[in-house]
């Protein structure tokens, strides 16, 4: 389970009463934060300067925009989570400075307490999950921070941080989900339309969601004092669009699942009072997938040799896909994009490495079928060449039934329009009787697949799942202890991805008459899992059986 999916849950302070602000920091008419006031009276310059806005040259020729990136990954704690954090944490009075505050984090949120701990002499203590990894938890131990490991997951995390703000007289900092937090991320709202000249000419903002607190401090911000024409929009994951969907539903919802990949967004539910203020003001939500947040990693590092975090990517990956979908490539708009952290996990790089080029459009992964005879492989680079080939993938099969054989390969596009290039390129393909299909957006193929090929066997009553495992040494343990000894695991494959959660593609012989008791082994077992026993790239490439 994602750290962020537990993290920032529905706790925080409900915003009806409002206990931390004066009446002067209310509007009269509705009782609500006066949050112009609340952002312009922020006491985050006591610690923080402002980040740099710059010009992203490349992008902005690429895409015919003009596009502007919003440089929080440059803050001391490489995130934008310092602001709501140390604004929050300087409004303790009296006892509630001297007892401390307590948290639970494993991400930029700790990071933004600690040091404003260590800035405000305020004692913090923040909450982790056992098997945290080692590197988190000395960011947040260099800062001056307590560090308390506790369970195995962020369940036992979080239920042990309330436990301790009760016996202890703790102040819980909440991570999005209180006006003085929301005003602090409000004041990157504040600081690009001072920044950018002509501020007037803007045409959106946009900002990465998970609670929503930055988002929402945004659109106080620039709705209030911007043009009526700049809009904000938010950007979500497609496995985590918790604030999209609860605005069509006119009230909260909790996700079931969230995707891990952007962790630092990966939230079930939304704050109240950033659903509040998103649900009145934010202009629209854009959703994106990994290979495109890859994609966006990639242009902020060919911008401005930065490596970002998931999450720190999703504005830009939302602001691209926003340009394609409305047709405004040349449009001469002007744009920003804010780059919220960049606290990577070293080991993640080679996905997003990986995925970069698919996300970007350039790079397609495509199977094909050729004639399994010499000369077969030149009639297939020819239809290919001249683009550049990144990757080929073929084994000779000797028990295949067919005169067939069966290839992966990834090349890159010559062209920007990828949809009438692919049709070309599968009409080529067609002539020397090569049958194509696209498999850029089939996750068994690009996660596992591709990995795989030349295992193929002919197994009886074989059942093919991709899990999702926990990363933790107990995870493949469970998985195995429930399993029924006449149950033949046949194909087991995981490759590390720098996550909290570890994927999996399983294939398990599993006797027709058994089928009732292992979905409710898999039931049980309670891991994210698809079934792909009849997805394409299993039944060509890893089985002999169709």
């Amino acid at each position: 389970m994602s750290a962020a999916t537990i993290e920032y849950s529905s706790d925080a302070p409900k915003p009806l009463s409002y206990p931390r602000l004066s009446r002067h920091h209310l509007n009269p008419s509705t009782n609500t934060p006066d949050y112009l006031r609340l952002i312009l009276t922020a006491k985050v310059y006591e610690i923080l300067k402002e980040t740099p806005l710059v010009l992203a040259t490349n992008l902005s020729a690429k895409l015919g925009n003009e596009i502007w990136l919003k440089r929080e990954d440059l803050q001391e704690v490489f995130s934008f989570k310092i602001r709501g954090a140390y604004n929050f944490m300087a409004s303790l009075v009296g006892d509630e400075r001297w007892k401390g505050v307590v948290t639970c984090s494993a991400g930029n949120h700790a990071q933004g307490v600690a040091l404003s701990g260590a800035k405000l002499g305020i004692p913090c203590t923040i909450v982790m999950p056992n098997g945290t990894p080692s590197i988190k938890v000395r960011n947040v131990q260099r800062l001056g921070a307590k560090v308390v490991l506790h369970g195995i997951d962020f369940d036992e995390a979080k239920a042990e941080c309330a436990r301790l703000a009760e016996s202890h007289g703790l102040t819980f900092v909440p991570p999005y989900d209180d006006p003085l937090v929301i005003a602090g991320q409000g004041t990157v709202g504040m600081e690009i339309l001072k920044q950018l000249s002509n501020s007037d000419t803007l045409d959106g903002v946009f900002a990465s969601i998970g609670g929503g607190g930055l988002v929402a401090g945004i659109c106080e911000y620039v709705k209030r004092i911007g043009s009526p024409n700049t809009q904000v929009m938010g950007v979500e994951t497609i496995d985590g669009d918790a604030m999209e969907a609860s605005i069509a539903n006119g009230e909260r919802i909790t996700l079931k699942e969230v995707g891990p990949f952007s962790d630092g967004t990966a939230v079930k539910i939304v704050g109240e009072e950033s659903f509040r203020i998103c649900k009145e003001l934010l202009d629209g939500v854009v959703k994106t997938d990994n290979d495109e947040i890859c994609a966006a990693i990639k242009d902020i590092f060919e911008e401005t040799r930065s490596v970002t975090e998931p999450a720190g990517a999703l504005a830009l990956a939302g602001l691209k896909r926003y340009i394609q979908e409305n047709n405004l490539v040349g449009a001469n708009k002007r744009f920003v994009a804010v780059v919220s952290g960049a606290n990577m996990n070293f080991d993640r790089l080679r996905f997003v490495a990986e995925r970069a080029e698919l996300g970007e459009g350039r790079e397609v992964l495509i199977s094909v079928d050729i004639p399994e005879r010499p000369g077969s492989f030149m009639r297939l680079h020819s239809c290919i060449h001249p683009r550049a080939v990144t990757e080929f993938i073929y084994r000779f099969n000797q028990h295949s039934p067919s005169d067939r054989a069966h290839i992966i390969f990834a090349c890159k596009l010559e062209t920007t329009d990828r949809k009438t290039e692919l049709e070309k390129l599968f009409a080529d393909f067609e002539k020397e009787d090569m049958k194509a299909f696209d498999l850029s957006d089939n996750e068994l193929a690009k996660s596992h697949g591709r990995y795989m090929i030349g295992g193929s066997q002919n197994v009886a009553n074989e059942r093919v799942l991709r899990f999702q495992f926990p990363e933790r040494p107990s995870a493949l343990r469970n998985f195995l202890l429930g399993m029924q000894n006449d149950w033949n695991i046949t194909m087991f494959h995981y490759r590390n991805q720098g996550g909290d959660i570890g994927k999996v593609l399983a294939a398990v012989q599993v006797p027709p008459a058994e089928n009732e008791a292992f979905d409710a082994f898999l039931k049980k077992l309670n891991y994210n899992y698809v079934e792909e026993t009849n997805n394409p790239v299993y039944k060509q490439y890893l089985s002999t059986a169709n």
